[in-house]
């Protein structure tokens, strides 16, 4: 067994890798980029090597940087985990020319099913089965439109080198196709250095389920069983679950040796995953379709290690060290049910726009070991940490396991409601709502379940205006408690010798204004008044926040402050409300119009507009890069372009202005 190795990542994957090593006694390099200085991978290895500046060009993807450090530290191995330059048939040939261990299959493999084009070709002469696409070499766009109309519509965009939803389109009809596989190719070639594309079949009700299988030098095989992805949000999952709903073993066993016959005809080494489109026909049954095999350990493998009691790392170690597999197939057992929820610093509201900034509070639920079966958080930040503009969105990995479903959908909300973070937008609130929501709970389970479920997922709010008034109110009051002496002039009860005292609060919340009256009454009882709803308030802390009584409601709430923003979270959800202060605000207007600015750091891709352009509301008007993935801007009102502030391929802050538009 290897004494050291380097882990060639950053984030919840180095911490990972480096958690299995270190149980192993096994020493662990990280490696760093300029942003990563301060990361938690870096002081949570052994060593740690600074390769380069912080964007992903200039230090993750410099692989002779990479190799220079394995050789300077004494590594003998790479890890390279997922994504960077984890499918880089380049990268672990030269980790081979070095004298290194690559821990992942061989060049030869990468290369095999690294272009999806020649990986179905390849896949259709293994008799596995496939989606009736176009994946020929001929990139021209007149015929990859000639044939996509020949397939039908609708029909997937995907990027030949991809994965991850990078440079993937779905296109509904003949007339999107050309500016779909515009975007599709910018973005392939920023993401993988290659704008090759294959077009698909866009199946009808599909499920994304993928078989996790692990290969040996010593010919062995083994598929750990299927994990159902279907959703996604972009085409990137969202919740991953293991086994599959509504799997029979007959299919499953059907899947699992499908995904081997993949496995050995690229002579497969290591952990790797055979993704399957499962179409779900009207009468109940179901056919797959290859889709693609990912070269690497895959960011959901959590929830087979869940069902099966295995460490996967540990597994990817012994087969590079040159052991065998730990089990044959018929040792495989499926136990209970897990699921997975990807925390990310996005905003669901905003089309999932990516989000950065810092964790200002970051607290995680309670973690016991699934040997009792309960919760477990992967992640690479820690409170105080920023999420930065380099990287990808993710914040951690949630992953629960039950022994059924419904134990494992009950603790996974309860995980979710015991997660808080402050300081930046992230989709906990929403993973709440996915997960209640009728077709997750139901096992009613396709690609399309977020845009069909839109109407219980999207600009809700768990709280309401009353509650989260009387929480910021309450949390008011308790401050200023703490803040009294012992004197009775400090006291900040609102007692008066005659008549009453009515205090006033302004807050904003959900976009709009809205004001409180607090009237303190003689026997020390609270009158609070919220729009049309008024009451006694009663309150007192509690080891888990404020417990309120208001309204005929009750709840309890832990209420953050920042600045003037009061975050509040309950068992129901979480939201927040601004409590303004009259004076600080005096004399200011409302905000400017006709302003479109960026929102978040990023790279001008284009305009669509120029000087002088009369346009509509919902318009596009440019395209900026970010965190990975491309962002429309669209105009919030009608209007006419004033003047363009940047040009393409201009690199911006967030909330510099892009263009002005006269409204």
């Amino acid at each position: 067994m290897f004494k050291k190795i380097l882990i060639a990542n950053r984030g919840e994957i180095a911490c990972r890798v480096a958690a299995t090593a270190r149980r192993m006694a096994i020493k662990t390099v990280a490696v760093y980029s300029d942003a990563d200085a301060g990361a938690k991978h870096v002081g949570y290895c052994d060593e740690a090597v600074h390769i380069g500046g912080s964007a992903p060009k200039d230090s993750y993807l410099r692989w002779e940087r990479i190799i220079e450090a394995a050789k300077a530290t004494g590594a003998e191995a790479i890890h390279p985990g997922y994504g960077f330059l984890s499918e880089n048939e380049e990268f672990a040939q030269a980790c081979s020319d070095a004298g290194l261990v690559f821990i992942g299959p061989p060049p030869s493999a990468i290369k095999a099913m690294g272009l999806k084009a020649e990986s179905k070709q390849l896949m259709e002469k293994a008799g596995v089965p496939l989606v009736p696409g176009y994946h020929g070499s001929d990139q021209s766009p007149t015929l990859l439109k000639r044939e996509a109309d020949r397939i039908g519509y609708p029909v997937l965009i995907k990027a030949s080198a991809g994965g991850g939803g990078k440079g993937m389109r779905a296109v509904d009809k003949s007339e999107d196709f050309d500016a779909a596989l515009a975007s599709c190719k910018r973005e392939a070639i920023n993401s993988f250095g290659d704008d090759a594309v294959l077009v698909e079949k866009y199946a009808q009700r599909p499920r994304h389920i993928e078989i996790q299988v692990f290969g040996d030098t010593h010919g062995n095989y083994v598929y750990l069983f299927e994990r159902d992805c279907s959703v996604q949000r972009r085409h990137q999952k969202v919740l991953e679950e293991a086994p599959a709903p509504g799997m029979t073993e007959a299919m499953r066993k059907q899947m699992g040796e499908a995904a081997l016959a993949a496995a050995r005809a690229v002579n497969y080494v290591g952990a790797g995953t055979v993704e399957f489109i499962v179409e779900q026909r009207a009468d109940g049954s179901m056919n797959f379709f290859f889709m693609e095999m990912n070269t690497r350990l895959q960011v959901e493998h959590p929830v087979t290690e869940a069902i099966t009691g295995l460490d996967l790392v540990e597994w990817q170690l012994l087969v590079a060290s040159g052991q065998k597999l730990p089990l044959a197939q018929d040792q495989l057992r499926i136990n209970g049910h897990a699921i997975e929820a990807r925390i990310c610093a996005e905003n669901p509201d905003n089309n999932f726009l990516p989000a950065t900034g810092t964790l200002h509070l970051y607290q995680k639920p309670d973690c016991t070991s699934f040997e009792r079966g309960a919760v477990r958080v992967d992640d690479g930040v820690r409170e105080g940490d920023a999420i930065s503009p380099f990287y990808d969105s993710m914040v951690a990995k949630l992953i629960v396991h039950g022994r059924t479903r419904e134990e494992a959908l009950a603790r996974l909300d309860e995980a979710l409601a015991q997660t808080r973070i402050v300081g930046l937008n992230t989709n906990v609130q929403f993973l709440r709502y996915v997960v209640r929501s009728p077709s997750f709970a139901q096992a009613n389970l396709d690609t399309a379940l977020i845009p069909r479920e839109s109407a219980v997922l999207f600009k809700q709010e768990p709280v309401g205006l009353v509650m989260a008034a009387a929480s910021a109110i309450a949390r008011t009051l308790l401050d200023e408690k703490s803040r009294e002496g012992t004197d009775p002039f400090s006291r900040r009860d609102g007692w008066r010798s005659h008549g009453v005292n009515v205090r006033r609060f302004e807050f904003e919340f959900q976009g709009e204004p809205a004001k409180a009256e607090l009237t303190y009454l003689h026997d020390g009882a609270l009158h609070v008044t919220v729009g049309d709803v008024s009451g006694p308030l009663v309150f007192s802390a509690s080891p888990k926040g404020i417990d309120l009584q208001f309204s005929g409601q009750r709840m309890t709430a832990a209420v953050y402050r920042q600045g003037e923003v009061d975050h509040v979270f309950t068992a129901r959800g979480a939201t927040h409300i601004t409590v303004i202060d009259l004076l600080e605000h005096a004399g200011h207007g409302p905000a400017e119009g006709g302003r479109l600015t960026a929102p978040m750091p990023g790279k001008v891709v284009s305009f669509a507009v120029k000087a002088g352009d009369k346009v509509s509301k919902g318009q596009a008007l440019a395209v900026m890069e970010a965190m990975k993935m491309e962002h429309t801007i669209a105009a919030p009102a009608d209007g006419t372009v004033l003047e363009i502030l940047y040009a393409p391929g201009d690199q911006v802050a967030e909330g510099a202005e892009l263009l002005k538009i006269e409204v």
